[in-house]
Formats: C-alpha cells, structure tokens, sequence
C-alpha cells in the first residue's frame, strides 16, 4: 500500500484529490494539509510514502516544504517522493521546487488515473513530469548551469556515465536494465551511487545536470 499526504490550501481540491487517490486499492491518503506549515508537521508525523504537493500556499510554500522535509527528515530512510502540482505549464517556482528535491511535476487538470500512476512511479524513484513542461524546464536549465557541473561529472565511472545518460534520454530503470544488460537492482544502485557523487536527490536534478554539462551534445 502506498501512503500519500495531500497538501493543497483549497478545501476543494483537497477533497478531489483525496477521492482520486482513494478510489485506487494501492493507494491511500493517510493525511492532508492546508497550508505548508503542515503539510511539514503532517508529513513528519504520518511518514507518507509521496506527498501531493500544491506549489503556492500560505505560512509556507509548496517549494519551502518540499526543501524542510526532504533536508530535515527526522526518520529512517528512504525520505517521501513529492509530486509538486502547479497550475501553468512553468510556473515560477518549479525551478527552485527542482532544486529542492521534487521528484515530479504536474499540471492540476492531469487526469486522475495519471495522478495515480505519477504516485506509482515516483515511488520506484523514477521521475514524473508534465510532458507539456518538461522540454521548457530543461532548456530553462541549460541556459543557466549550477557551478561545478562538470568537475561532479568526473567522479562517475564510465558505467555510470552510461547510466546517467539514459536517465538524461528519459529512460525508466527498466529501459536502462534492458539497454546495458543490467539487473534492475543493479541500475538502482549504481543510480544512488551517481546521485551521491552528483549531489542529487533524485533522477530529475541528475538528469538536468546532464543537460547542463552538454552531454548529449558530445559524441558517443
């Protein structure tokens, strides 16, 4: 069962939200928030597996509780997946929610039964953004790289300069296990290992920083 903390100021969405998720036998939601200040303080205490996060709230934005959750986690590993949902296709605060963690974008008109799947793949670290935004984040992101993206990518071994190349083309752990002749379990872990060296929380800053140091521009 996959727990799932909602956290929306709006009574209504929250209550949408809620429904969608619980209609599923997989899922459900162990707590909801309406504001930022508690989604942290529920998160804290329920220990939710993802977070449904909404990106503008009071007390706290969705932005500021994703980085106080996944930087002060009190608890034993792994830390919750946050799916942030915004209402435009960029909006102004995605760039600092990637940043600070989030492992998933989405549009608040998705379907439901993405929603749910958005859940599900987050849960097995994968990343879910918005088809219509994701291009337009990753150019965002090319026009102005962190410091120091290249001198990271000079730790990883070649395997897992193979491997975060994929990750970067949007392949699946399956997708990659298929391609390098590797055990899912295997690409997982060389991922963790790659995101350690990079000093990424998840797949979408490791893949962006991959784009950022033009290693898809360069020849095989």
């Amino acid at each position: 069962m996959i727990r799932v903390l909602i956290a929306d100021d709006q009574e209504m969405v929250r209550s949408a939200l809620r429904m969608v998720v619980d209609r599923h036998d997989d899922l459900r939601v162990v707590a909801v928030a309406a504001d930022g200040e508690q989604a942290v303080a529920a998160t804290f205490a329920h220990r939710p597996d993802v977070i449904v996060m909404d990106v503008r709230m009071p007390r706290a934005t969705g932005v500021e509780a994703t980085e106080r959750v996944l930087r002060q986690w009190p608890h034993p590993e792994p830390r919750p997946r946050v799916i942030v949902l915004t209402t435009f296709d960029l909006d102004e605060y995605v760039h600092s929610a990637l940043r600070a963690g989030a492992s998933g974008f989405l549009l608040k008109n998705t379907s439901p039964d993405h929603l749910a799947d958005a859940i599900r793949t987050v849960v097995r670290g994968e990343a879910m953004l918005a088809p219509s935004v994701t291009q337009r984040l990753i150019r965002s992101f090319i026009a102005t790289p962190p410091p120091g993206a290249d001198d990271r990518l000079e730790l990883l071994t070649r395997r897992e300069m193979d491997v975060l190349l994929l990750v970067a083309e949007g392949m699946s752990n399956a997708e990659i296990g298929a391609e390098l002749g590797l055990t899912a379990a295997t690409v997982k872990s060389r991922l963790n290992r790659i995101f350690a060296r990079l000093g990424a929380t998840n797949r979408v800053q490791a893949a962006l920083l991959a784009h950022n140091a033009g290693l898809l521009d360069r020849p095989g």
